[in-house]
Formats: structure tokens, C-alpha cells, sequence
């Protein structure tokens, strides 16, 4: 078992129909970022572009309605201010097509695909205490691996929603080790539970 970060969790409730407001009110009109809604991993790449005028969020909240728990909603008191995507690796199809984060082994991962901030909230550290609150979630659904696929520029003035997987330096932060990394850029990250 590795030693999991002494960093507090970020408060989080699970994204459900009652947290659905708070979903749409951090990500805002743009879904995020041009359109998204946080399914990229989730639906294949021509069904992805063709859902960023709107089909991106009607599939989400379709997936919410579902019973489906796509991962958690970070707070500042009662104001969302983050959003991880967190769910067992099979229900990303497209993450499991990926050539550079395609599955390491047969081991059953549950996969941390998205980190998103309020922009007032970036650049303060919070990514680690999200991704925190991320393995409590999984840990408690009764995940015994979690996984991440951060990304590891090779600038610094690199915008934020080039960033969406997070910083490998954010994982590492929290406790995940690098189990391999077939991208210069893309390690893969874990967590042992």
C-alpha cells in the first residue's frame, strides 16, 4: 500500500440530479471549455466534436439522470469551484482506444480523466486536494487502484485548458507513483489503495 498525502481533501459532494445546478453553474455556458461538458473520454472523438454545440451536455446530464456518478464537484463552502471526473476505467471508452494512455496491465483501475477550476480558484494548489477528495470517492465505491494520466509540460506558460488531466506534479502531491509513460508529456499515474 503507498503512503497517501497528509493534504486535506477539498469538500465534495457526488455529481447526482441534486447537484446538477451546481455542475452546469461551474462549468458555465462554455461547458467548461468549447463545449465539453466532460466528455471527451467518455464518447468517441467524431461524437465528441459533434456534441459541442449542446449534445455534450444533454449526454451528461442523459448519464446523471442514468443513476450514473461521473465523479465529484469540489466546494468552497456551498459555492462549486471544481469538478473531477472519477469513475472505474471501462467507461471511457475512448481513454481505453488511446495509443500513449492505453491500460498498463489488466488490473481493475478506476481512472481520474478530467480536473477542472473555477478560474479564480487555479494556481493555489487545489488540484492535489481534489484529486484527494477523488481517490476518497473511489476508495469508498470500493476501488483498490486509482489512476490518473496528468500532463507534464515542458513550459510554464502553458494555458489552463491545456491542462485538464492536471499536473503530474499534482498527483505526485497526493500520493500517485508513475507506472509508465509512453508520451515525453502524458505519464501514467497510480494510486494503491
Amino acid at each position: 500500500m503507498q503512503k497517501i498525502s497528509k493534504l486535506e481533501m477539498l469538500p465534495y459532494r457526488v455529481l447526482n440530479k441534486r447537484y446538477w445546478n451546481d455542475f452546469t453553474t461551474l462549468f458555465g455556458e462554455r461547458g467548461a471549455c468549447g463545449g465539453c461538458w466532460c466528455m471527451n473520454w467518455r464518447v468517441m472523438k467524431a461524437e465528441f466534436e459533434q456534441g459541442k454545440s449542446g449534445g455534450n451536455k444533454k449526454k451528461m446530464q442523459e448519464l446523471v439522470d442514468s443513476g450514473n456518478r461521473p465523479g465529484i464537484i469540489g466546494y468552497n463552502q456551498k459555492q462549486p469551484i471544481a469538478w473531477c471526473s472519477v469513475a472505474p476505467r471501462n467507461q471511457f471508452p475512448r481513454l481505453e482506444k488511446s495509443r500513449v494512455l492505453s491500460p498498463v496491465d489488466d488490473l481493475p483501475v478506476w481512472s481520474i480523466s478530467c480536473l477542472f477550476l473555477a478560474k479564480q480558484w487555479q494556481r493555489q494548489g487545489l488540484s492535489s486536494r481534489l484529486l484527494l477528495s477523488a481517490v476518497d470517492y473511489a476508495r469508498k465505491r470500493g476501488a483498490s487502484i486509482v489512476e490518473g494520466y496528468p500532463f507534464e509540460p515542458t513550459t510554464n506558460d502553458l494555458p489552463a485548458p491545456f491542462v485538464w488531466t492536471g499536473l503530474a506534479v499534482s498527483y505526485l502531491k497526493a500520493g500517485f507513483v508513475e507506472i509508465a509513460r509512453r508520451s515525453a508529456t502524458r505519464p501514467i499515474m497510480r494510486l494503491h489503495l
